[in-house]
C-alpha cells in the first residue's frame, strides 16, 4: 500500500509520526492512520505514542516482509509469470526469498520442474505441487524473512548445479549491481550464483532507486533482469549496454 510506504519513509527521515499530520497530508481520517500505524507496531517496525508512534527500524534497513508482500502486487505477480516464462520444463532452478520471488514460486507451482528454495515461503507454496521436484538446502533460518542462511545453506548450494538462479535483491542498478541489506543473505546468494549456468534478477522498478549495503555481484553478472515498464530509462540502457537482457512487463 502507497500510504503504508510514504509513512514508512516519513519514518527513516523524521524518526517519529504524527497521526494528525499524516491524516492530513494522505486525506485520509485519524483512526485510518491509527490502523496503519497498529498494523506497524505489530510487525515490529514502530513503537505507538500517544497521538503517533516512533520508529524502530534503523535507517537503511528493509522493511518487513509482510509489509512489501502488500507493495506493488501486480508488478510483482507479472513478473513471477514473466520469470517462470523463461524457464523450460526439466529445468532445475535455485530460488532466492523475497516477495517477489515468492511470485515466481506461485507461477512455476504448475510446472514439471525441480526447484531448490532459499526461504520457507516458497517451500510451503511448491510442496503440493505434483509435478515441482522440491530439493531442501540446509541453514539458519532467518526470522521473519524465513529465509535460510550460513555455512549449511552456502554447502548445499556449492555441491549441486542449476540451469537458472532467480534472485530477489533491496537495490540494482548498473552503477552498484545487485545489492542486499542481510550480509549472510550476501553469501548466500553468491553461493547460488556460482551454483547456477544463468542468473536472472527479479525486482519491481523501485529497486532501481536504491542501493542496499551488501553487494552481491556487479549488473554485468546478470543474464537477465525482469522487471516493470517503471525502470529508469537511464537505468535499461546501462544494463544493456552491459550485456543483460531486460525484459519489462506490460
Amino acid at each position: 500500500m502507497e500510504r503504508v510506504r510514504a509513512i514508512m519513509d516519513a519514518l527513516r527521515t523524521h524518526d517519529s509520526v504524527s497521526v494528525a499530520e499524516l491524516a492530513a497530508e494522505h486525506g485520509v481520517s485519524e483512526m485510518t492512520i491509527r490502523r496503519d500505524l497498529d498494523a506497524l507496531a505489530r510487525q515490529g517496525m514502530v513503537l505507538r505514542v500517544r497521538g503517533g508512534a516512533l520508529s524502530l527500524l534503523p535507517g537503511g534497513e528493509e522493511p518487513p516482509f509482510g509489509v512489501r508482500e502488500r507493495e506493488s502486487v501486480e508488478a510483482k505477480r507479472r513478473i513471477g509469470e514473466e520469470t517462470a516464462a523463461l524457464i523450460a520444463d526439466g529445468e532445475s532452478v535455485v530460488l532466492d526469498g523475497g516477495t517477489t520471488a515468492l511470485e515466481v514460486a506461485r507461477a512455476l507451482s504448475g510446472r514439471r520442474v525441480t526447484v531448490l528454495p532459499l526461504a520457507l515461503q516458497p517451500v510451503l507454496m511448491l510442496a503440493a505441487a505434483p509435478r515441482v521436484r522440491l530439493v531442501l538446502p540446509g541453514g539458519e533460518v532467518r526470522k521473519g524473512e524465513l529465509t535460510v542462511l550460513g555455512p549449511l545453506a552456502e554447502t548445499s548450494l556449492g555441491a549441486l548445479r542449476f540451469d537458472t538462479a532467480v534472485l530477489g535483491c533491496r537495490g540494482l542498478s548498473a552503477r552498484h549491481g545487485l545489492t542486499a541489506h542481510d550480509l549472510a543473505e550476501v553469501a548466500v546468494k553468491r553461493a547460488a550464483i556460482g551454483a547456477a549456468r544463468r542468473v536472472i534478477a527479479v525486482c519491481d522498478s523501485g529497486k532501481f532507486a536504491r542501493t542496499a549495503f551488501g553487494a552481491v555481484c556487479p549488473a554485468g553478472r546478470l543474464d537477465v533482469v525482469v522487471t516493470d515498464t517503471g525502470i529508469p530509462p537511464e537505468e535499461r540502457d546501462a544494463l544493456l549496454a552491459a550485456g543483460v537482457r531486460v525484459k519489462e512487463t506490460a
